[in-house]
């Protein structure tokens, strides 16, 4: 009777534990660092580095970008080959799935964007869509990432599909774990 108290005892333990580390795993929490050289960020990147600053709670999750640019090559047009746009900005975002519309400061005034976010078994969906007008007429920009944690929790992977006027853009950014 003791051996089998003892064995539904560590054995209930054990469950516990393993319960919290998956809990853990889904945690995308901490500040993160780009690595450029595994990320496959496209032709047109200009980014020397970027941090995330990341903090999530059961109901939303909030993300602080830090963005340094290389500068434009020498004689390249205005707002060609880098510097545009320094990619710093904070958003928060719900984890119910439930859309929110924030608005946000652009170079044309305030924007409104329409973002949702859901924790999908270990992995984070965010979506972002953005509709404006511009001197060539309204235009509407969407994203969707999907994020994604190592087995040790240690790496940050984030696959982006964008979509503009421009046609579509698919990015894979790398981070690893400062803290």
């Amino acid at each position: 009777m003791k051996r089998s108290l003892l064995f539904t005892a560590a054995l209930t333990l054990f469950v516990m534990a393993v319960s919290v580390s998956a809990q853990k795993a889904g945690s995308f929490s901490g500040t993160w660092a780009l690595d450029v050289s595994k990320s496959k960020l496209g032709e047109r990147n200009n980014i020397e580095s970027q941090t995330l600053t990341v903090v999530q709670t059961d109901k939303d999750i909030k993300i602080t970008t830090s963005t340094k640019r290389a500068a434009p090559p020498a004689g390249a047009p205005a707002g060609r080959g880098g510097g545009m746009g320094g990619g710093d900005n904070t958003v928060t975002y719900t984890l119910d799935g439930k859309e929110v519309v924030i608005e946000q400061e652009s170079q044309m005034g305030k924007i409104p964007v329409k973002m949702t976010g859901k924790a999908d078994g270990g992995k984070l969906n965010l979506a972002s869509s953005r509709t404006f007008q511009t001197p060539n007429g309204e235009m509407t920009s969407t994203s969707k990432e999907t994020w994604s944690l190592s087995a040790d929790g240690a790496t940050l992977t984030i696959d982006r599909e964008s979509t503009s006027p421009r046609g579509t853009n698919t990015t894979q950014s790398v981070y690893t774990r400062k803290s």
